[in-house]
């Protein structure tokens, strides 16, 4: 037996159980997305949004103190620098994950949540919970969310168990997983990509690039992200996006999972 065969058999199992059953996600003990509580402003303080890289903070200063803040986590890299500027634990580290949302508004904190996506329309991925096909294209990404993306189908994620696969072809693709700011070279691509997918097809903008340009928004080599070059269907921001929750909003999306965010706020 070849020695490689037999210290597999030793080892067992490794996929992990989550989340059909309680078990480890790969991501204990990991920061996420900073929380926010605007009540807790002092007054005339904007010390969050000055130390913002990518301007997802903003202070408006004539405000109740409830909404004083307003924060756009599509644009939230997770640097944590909000959190260290912040004097009064208005914003305060988490263990969150970036989460998927499928109106981008959901993204934005204080916005009116939107109302949940009807289930069985002509345009929902039901049929496609046992098997969902994604091509990826990279539209600009320093790779961050690719090394996440690899991390997907080794053995400890398994993204195969949930009938999710990644394919070579744009004809075989129902999900278009798009990373990156999208610069200006990578547009028609896109584009050629899309209209090669057969119908129904939908689209995802992974990471804080494609959900809104990130750290390179506004450049002069690309503009605001996805949105405006494609219909998306689907939002996952952060910097980059964890396996967990890359899963996780994969099957939010297949509507095997409920989405847990809502104006910018976990319901769920």
């Amino acid at each position: 037996m070849p020695f490689w065969t037999l210290f597999g058999l030793q080892q067992g199992k490794a996929t992990t159980g989550w989340p059909r059953r309680p078990a480890e996600a790969g991501q204990e003990g990991v920061l996420g997305m900073p929380r926010f509580a605007p009540e807790h402003c002092p007054p005339d303080c904007a010390e969050c949004a000055a130390a913002c890289p990518t301007g997802a903070i903003a202070v408006a200063k004539n405000e109740t103190a409830s909404k004083r803040l307003a924060v756009d986590y599509g644009r939230c890299i997770v640097c944590q620098l909000c959190v260290e500027a912040c004097p009064a634990e208005a914003a305060t580290a988490s263990f969150d994950w970036a989460f998927g949302t499928r109106e981008r508004d959901d993204l934005r904190l204080n916005h009116p949540a939107t109302p949940a996506a009807k289930t069985g329309s002509a345009a929902s991925p039901a049929g496609f919970r046992r098997s969902l096909h994604i091509r990826h294209v990279d539209a600009g990404s320093c790779n961050g969310c690719e090394s996440e993306l690899r991390a997907l189908n080794n053995p400890f994620y398994n993204l195969h168990r949930f009938g999710i696969f990644f394919t070579p072809s744009p004809r075989f693709a129902d999900l278009l997983l798009v990373t990156g700011p999208v610069t200006y070279a990578m547009r028609e691509v896109l584009r050629h990509t899309y209209e090669a997918m057969p119908e129904p097809r939908w689209v995802m903008a992974t990471g804080a690039c494609a959900v809104s340009g990130g750290v390179a928004a506004g450049g002069y080599a690309c503009g605001h992200g996805l949105d405006g070059v494609l219909p998306v269907d689907l939002y996952l921001p952060g910097c980059p996006p964890n396996p967990a929750a890359i899963i996780e909003a994969l099957l939010m999306f297949l509507e095997r999972t409920p989405q847990r965010v809502r104006g910018g706020r976990i319901v769920g």
